[in-house]
């Protein structure tokens, strides 16, 4: 088996929401250093993974990429997964050898790619950017709450909770909400 200088992990964060951006991370570890408690984002609390990402970052060469709201109802949400882990992985300082994807779709790039299963939960690489997505797009969340502050995004993150659709129904859609997912495109057509 062909041995890889360079492995890029990728992860998306923010599938399932009825708001915001899809984010991507993209992270190269360093070699021969340790990060404690790499695991699936959705797996840590909040804190800890908020203290896990500075490690990381630290201790790697990391990049984002978002695909936005109006992308995601152009595309649909898995097309646009794909286009923000494009940009993250073509947004990194150093160009991967192998590019490692959570799941089983990966972009079209130029880099050899492998997907995988579960790989937030085997693979560090992917673990760490399983985390860098989720801690950047909740700061996006959190940021995007103090302008619309009726939805409870600094604790949903756009995620389709009581809080939101009580909100949803209350106050109505904002520019945020992916207007083609099934709880937001039926308040369209009361």
């Amino acid at each position: 088996m062909k041995k890889y200088r360079l492995i890029a992990g990728v992860d998306e964060v923010g599938r399932g929401c009825l708001a915001g951006p899809v984010v991507s991370a993209a992270v190269i570890l360093k070699k021969g250093v340790l990060i404690e408690n790499l695991k699936d984002s959705k797996k840590l609390s909040f804190h800890q993974r908020i203290e896990i990402s500075k490690n990381i970052k630290r201790n790697s060469f990391f990049s984002y990429g978002i695909a936005s709201v109006r992308e995601i109802e152009k595309l649909n949400i898995l097309q646009a997964s794909l286009l923000s882990m494009k940009r993250a992985i073509n947004n990194l300082s150093k160009k991967p050898d192998l590019v490692m994807i959570d799941g089983i779709f990966a972009p079209k790039i130029k880099s050899i790619c492998k997907t995988v299963i579960k790989g937030d939960e085997k693979i560090k690489c992917i673990s760490a950017a399983s985390i860098l997505a989720k801690v950047y797009r909740d700061e996006i969340m959190i940021k995007m709450s103090k302008k619309f502050k009726n939805y409870n995004w600094n604790k949903n993150f756009g995620y389709g909770t009581k809080q939101h659709i009580y909100g949803l129904k209350k106050y109505g859609l904002t520019t945020m909400h992916r207007r083609n997912f099934k709880p937001v495109h039926k308040m369209l057509f009361k």
